[in-house]
């Protein structure tokens, strides 16, 4: 009778303990992090560090200093390629929502932009090599007089402004960079947006995964519970945001999240917030990556992910 008692009082340690576990989660000033408004605004068991970009959160995830996180789809690849499987893909948390725009109001479509400079925010980012497989579909050249030539001259906050001010004429940005332009005037306006595009050549479900939700292997396997509790109330947070985007931009802003309240509240709508499962987001995410491939090989370090990349839950 003892041994039963000290028994199930050892399991209801364990149960308890793993229940109680804080989460260390590591977020990005800027859009990325805008759907965890609700869950930053809450007593739990998580905690949040913030990070000026990929590279300055990339060292803590392989450090084991922080258990989650969020990373360009490519980055997470890459890493994981490089790395020894470091890193579990958890969930796609932002679609493609990136737009070309202007104050030119001919643009309909990319070929009217031939013989002209276009500004791409991010060389050797999503945005440059969407924008080179979108143009490869429409026969569009990268150089020459009967081609388009991409420009990555101005820094990406930069490209707003000098868009409105008219030193430049045709940009690409990822939100809420498209929403700060169209905000503060209007002449700018969206010509194109690359959701839609996508859609043209790879079907009209398909969608190019620009953020993911990512784990360190370790936590991933040994959470248990923890995690898939926390990708419960994460996938709460991100439906709260899309409907309360008023509360979630003063969330954003109280919490120097990098975004000023009005901004995020107007480019919610148009961010393409997603919560979609590892496993449910694969398809989508390999035809994208194969497209990575093909422009830059090293850019998701040489390969597709194998199936252990993707984060099955512990109790489906």
């Amino acid at each position: 009778m003892r041994r039963l008692v000290i028994l199930l009082l050892l399991s209801l340690t364990i149960c308890f303990s793993s229940f109680a576990q804080t989460v260390r989660v590591g977020i990005l000033n800027g859009p990325s992090c805008v759907p965890l408004a609700q869950m930053m605004n809450k007593k739990s068991n998580y905690s949040f560090s913030q990070y000026a970009d990929p590279q300055a959160l990339l060292p803590k995830l392989l450090k084991k200093e922080v258990d989650c996180g969020f990373l360009p789809v490519n980055v997470a690849a890459k890493v994981y390629n490089s790395s020894s499987k470091a890193l579990v893909l958890l969930a796609v948390s932002g679609n493609g929502n990136i737009k070309l725009i202007t104050s030119d109001a001919s643009v309909k479509q990319f070929s009217d932009l031939i013989g002209k400079t276009l500004y791409v925010a991010g060389q050797g980012a999503t945005p440059d090599y969407i924008t080179r497989y979108l143009l490869a579909q429409n026969d569009i050249k990268t150089e020459g007089k009967d081609g388009i030539e991409l420009s990555f001259s101005v820094p990406t906050p930069q490209l707003a402004a000098q868009l409105i001010s008219g030193k430049i004429a045709y940009v690409v940005v990822p939100e809420p960079f498209s929403t700060v332009a169209l905000s503060k005037s209007d002449k700018v306006i969206a010509a194109i947006d690359y959701q839609e595009e996508y859609r043209l050549y790879k079907g009209a479900n398909a969608d190019f995964p620009l953020t993911v939700l990512v784990a360190t292997r370790e936590f991933a396997e040994n959470a248990g519970d923890s995690l898939d509790k926390f990708l419960k109330d994460y996938e709460k947070s991100y439906k709260w945001t899309l409907k309360h985007a008023v509360q979630a931009g003063n969330i954003c802003e109280e919490n120097n999240l990098g975004l000023a309240a009005d901004i995020v509240t107007k480019a919610i709508p148009v961010s393409n917030y997603v919560y979609i499962p590892a496993q449910e987001a694969r398809a989508n995410i390999e035809d994208f990556l194969k497209i990575l491939l093909d422009f830059s090989p090293e850019s998701v370090g040489g390969k597709l992910p194998e199936a252990d990349f993707y984060y099955a839950k512990t109790n489906p």
